[in-house]
């Protein structure tokens, strides 16, 4: 992913379509995929990226250039899944989505689709263990691949908040996945 230019960015918060739509598709994905991880719902991950963008849009004008535009979205993004996953919290429980049928034609597609769909059930218990703010911080580190620094920017919580979350985050899933292991023995 390349940082977009500042020209572009000016252009978008003037209500440049085109422009916009630079900076839509630059970071559709990665918004998409952290929106996923944070929510562990597809269906619920698409209303909030479309939030995101729409107020992407509407707040670009104020962008200031203190962060890079990637810091500033990546914030935008992961505030609005935590919020959201925190009201989904308080009403219910959702339950986990599975991914799509897949019907393999070799013996060896079987054995890949399976671990496939185990990996990414697993992390998706491990992830649904976590409380929204943990999550957060554990899907900018550890998916993402964000440094400790730039969490705190994106989140606007002090390192060595980040640092006791990821610790709490990881301990938990250690924990669940211990259990997991000892249950299906």
């Amino acid at each position: 992913m390349q940082e977009i230019s500042r020209g572009i960015i000016q252009k978008a918060s003037e209500g440049d379509a085109n422009a916009f739509e630079v900076i839509y598709k630059e970071y559709f994905g990665f918004v998409s995929h952290v929106a996923r991880r944070i929510i562990n719902s597809r269906e619920d991950a698409e209303d909030i990226i479309q939030e995101v963008f729409i107020n992407i849009y509407h707040s670009l004008k104020r962008f200031r250039f203190e962060s890079s535009l990637k810091t500033w979205i990546y914030r935008i993004t992961v505030n609005k899944a935590i919020n959201y996953a925190k009201k989904l919290s308080r009403h219910h429980h959702q339950p986990m989505e599975y991914a799509e049928t897949f019907i393999p034609e070799t013996p060896s597609e079987i054995d890949h689709k399976i671990n496939e769909n185990f990996s990414e059930n697993a992390l998706t218990v491990l992830l649904d263990a976590l409380n929204p703010d943990q999550r957060a911080c554990i899907v900018l580190r550890s998916i993402e691949g964000l440094r400790y620094k730039e969490i705190a920017e994106v989140l606007k919580i002090p390192v060595n908040t980040v640092r006791s979350r990821i610790k709490r985050a990881r301990e938990t899933m250690l924990a669940l996945r211990k259990r997991v292991v000892k249950d299906e023995m």
